[in-house]
């Protein structure tokens, strides 16, 4: 039978409980490697707080929105530590992305700046000449990988806007390469940590990739520097706060926090738009009376040019349609806490160190929170707050793609503009098509993105 749902704010009287068919030595590690999401998905059936296991390790995992909440929300107590955050930290430097809560405050303070209101409408500049160049060069009636054509398109938009600079496209690919390798590792690591030390060639494919794109990161601050002169007198970016800004004792920002934080913004800029565009692309192309809706509110805005910033309060219907997307396919579907002390969570006692995962995939599916929570609905987010019970209020249903709290995403603002022009901008230039017999499927790594997209692309 399944656990009562308390759905009371605060968490209280809820129920802890463990999922089932866990192996001796292994637990749940082959479930959360070949099919992640559908295991994932149907953990709430077994409680509030899930204990899974990792091997011998246990792992929590958050299924009601009120435990969400205040995880997510009290970071003294359930901090960005433990080993996947020290994997992760040795790759991509000690950012704003993998800090714990002891940094967070001050490198929070040292980025904000570099998104304010007014920064992000030159980012928005730099988006629209990215997007149209980009559908410029589609062909008519061409079978294409979708996907990989729109992280070309957010790696563009993101090297110009965070960094002014450019990619060529053949670095672009090989950053594409990369990244996607990285993401696959750093999962894979989180599942056998043990693993990462054994020569493999999937272990040697992930150094090589991570040596890429640290090198990549460092040819753009390199390339900044050079042209400092220039950059200057151009449009303000965030790799140019980052250079100019000062302490409070006037010291510039070190060279190695320069790279941590570069080195973050080129894999946050780029995979987590490029993956909801990708989702969208896909479900669209699966629902063509949303589709024909969507280009029937993006043609008559832009008449075939490319959107900008100043028309997102006239695509009410696009920017709903993203958000449907991220609800079913966030692209941060795993985000692990640790406690730092005992601490008790559904009535279970927690020990300091304990690992707690949270998954926005798991949330956004819950049928008591969303009705007809697999279908692709843009529809129910019309209204500013659902109908009927007080408590299924936004804020309850945790509905949480940019995360909740102290470190929810800074560049949420920059992600939403960036997906919202440039899936309009598709939408009232293209119709999607899905390849007849291809089969579409996330990829087990940290980021979801499909493992590819194959599309056929038809100008209207």
């Amino acid at each position: 039978m399944a656990p009562r749902q308390d759905r009371r704010p605060d968490g209280s009287g809820l129920r802890a409980g463990r999922a089932p068919g866990a192996r001796p030595l292994t637990g749940h590690l082959a479930a959360l490697y070949r099919a992640p999401l559908p295991f994932i998905d149907g953990l709430p059936r077994h409680g509030d707080l899930v204990e899974i296991r990792l091997g011998r390790r246990p792992v929590f995992v958050l299924c009601h929105p009120g435990l969400v909440r205040r995880v997510l929300t009290d970071d003294r107590t359930f901090d960005r530590d433990g080993a996947t955050y020290e994997r992760s930290r040795r790759a991509m430097g000690n950012g704003l992305a993998t800090c714990p809560q002891a940094d967070h405050r001050a490198q929070r303070r040292l980025m904000q700046p570099a998104f304010r209101p007014d920064h992000l409408a030159g980012y928005a500049a730099v988006m629209q000449q990215a997007i149209g160049e980009t559908t410029d060069g589609w062909r008519h009636g061409r079978e294409t990988d979708l996907g990989r054509e729109l992280f070309l398109l957010a790696t563009k938009t993101a090297v110009r806007a965070l960094f002014g600079a450019d990619l060529p496209p053949a670095e672009a690919r090989e950053l594409h390469d990369a990244l996607d390798t990285f993401l696959k590792g750093i999962y894979r690591q989180s599942l056998l940590p043990w693993a990462a030390r054994l020569p493999t060639p999937g272990n040697r494919r992930y150094a090589r990739a991570l040596a890429c794109w640290r090198a990549h990161t460092t040819r753009l601050i390199g390339a900044h520097r050079a042209h400092a002169a220039e950059q200057a007198a151009g449009r303000r970016n965030v790799l140019s706060h980052l250079l100019s800004v000062r302490a409070p004792d006037g010291t510039p920002v070190a060279d190695d926090a320069v790279h941590d934080q570069s080195t973050a913004l080129v894999l946050a800029g780029i995979e987590t738009t490029a993956a909801a565009l990708a989702w969208a692309c896909h479900l669209l192309s699966h629902h063509p009376d949303v589709e024909e809706e969507l280009y029937a509110e993006a043609h008559g805005v832009l008449g075939g040019r490319v959107a900008t910033r100043d028309d997102l309060p006239r695509l009410p219907l696009t920017a709903r349609v993203v958000t449907e997307t991220l609800r079913l396919y966030p692209p941060a579907w795993l985000i692990p806490r640790s406690t730092t002390v005992e601490t008790e969570l559904a009535g279970r006692r927690l020990p300091a160190g304990s690992t707690v995962v949270f998954s926005p995939y798991v949330i956004h599916r819950r049928g008591d929170l969303y009705p007809e929570p697999a279908r692709f609905l843009p529809g129910r987010w019309a209204a500013d707050e659902p109908p009927g019970d007080p408590d299924s209020s936004v804020q309850l249903r945790a509905y949480a793609p940019f995360g909740l709290g102290a470190h929810r995403c800074i560049g949420e603002d920059f992600a939403l503009t960036e997906a919202t022009t440039a899936l309009a901008t598709l939408a009232a230039r293209w119709r999607l098509r899905p390849v007849p017999g291809a089969v579409v499927r996330p990829a087990a790594r940290a980021v979801l993105a499909p493992e590819r997209l194959p599309m056929y692309l038809y100008e209207r």
